[in-house]
């Protein structure tokens, strides 16, 4: 089991996509921090809760990274074909998707911590730079850091799972992207009563911020970890029903 597990973990470091994605999230969020921060008015930004939304960019853009880590490491495999010698060498396909979700969790781990950290760093710039006083707390950027990295660990989960049961790339990428970037903002956003129980809800609450919530509507940082877990354990288990029950043509 350690030597697939240190296979896949290869695979994430030596594949162009992986430092591709992370270029790409590390842009994003230098793009969408420094709006926020270096355009919205002082009254939206002074306050501590104004000053977390935009923190909270750190959380919903570092886990969506995080599961399309963890998609990749699937879809790409039935993409270039690869995932008939990888279960050819290992028959027993749980063991494949035991080793892609391990990889994928640590992957996500760091994608996560880089993002809340970058985000972090940006917002503080930002907010310097128009001399606006800073409200957010160390606590609150240990808990950005510590939160934010577990959620994005666990949205890896996520992604290797829907990636699994989808197994088209490009479907599943989409996907991903238009229900963190979209669906899933607006109804956070506009229904607080059913977004706080989304995944992504989840990950503020963990995290202590997301972009379009103040912390106080978020269910609290145990409910969101049990919530975003039982998200997390639900699509592996689906993923690994759809691997082993599927022929692979």
């Amino acid at each position: 089991m350690t030597a697939l597990i240190r296979s896949e973990l290869l695979k994430q470091r030596t594949t162009r996509t992986t430092a591709l994605l992370v270029l790409s999230m590390a842009g994003l969020l230098a793009l969408v921090v420094l709006l926020h921060a270096l355009s919205l008015k002082p009254a939206n930004l002074t306050p501590r809760d104004g000053q977390l939304k935009v923190l909270g960019w750190g959380t919903g853009i570092g886990t969506l990274f995080a599961a399309l880590l963890g998609a990749l490491a699937l879809t790409a495999e039935f993409r270039h074909g690869t995932i008939r010698p990888t279960l050819l060498v290992t028959p027993r396909r749980e063991r494949v998707v035991v080793a892609k979700l391990a990889a994928s969790v640590l992957a996500g781990l760091a994608a996560g911590i880089l993002a809340e950290g970058f985000a972090a760093a940006l917002e503080t710039a930002g907010l310097a730079a128009r001399g606006i006083p800073i409200s957010f707390t160390g606590g609150d950027v240990a808990r950005l850091l510590g939160g934010g990295t577990l959620a994005a660990g666990l949205f890896a989960a996520i992604g290797v799972g829907i990636g699994a049961a989808v197994r088209n790339q490009v479907v599943t990428i989409t996907g991903l992207c238009i229900w963190s970037l979209l669906i899933e903002t607006i109804v956070i956003g506009n229904v607080p009563a059913a977004g706080k129980f989304t995944p992504g809800a989840a990950a503020g609450a963990i995290a202590g911020a997301v972009q379009n919530q103040a912390p106080s509507q978020l269910i609290g940082l145990a409910p969101g970890l049990l919530l975003l877990a039982g998200y997390a354990l639900a699509a592996a288990g689906l993923g690994a029903r759809a691997i082993t029950r599927r022929d692979i043509t």
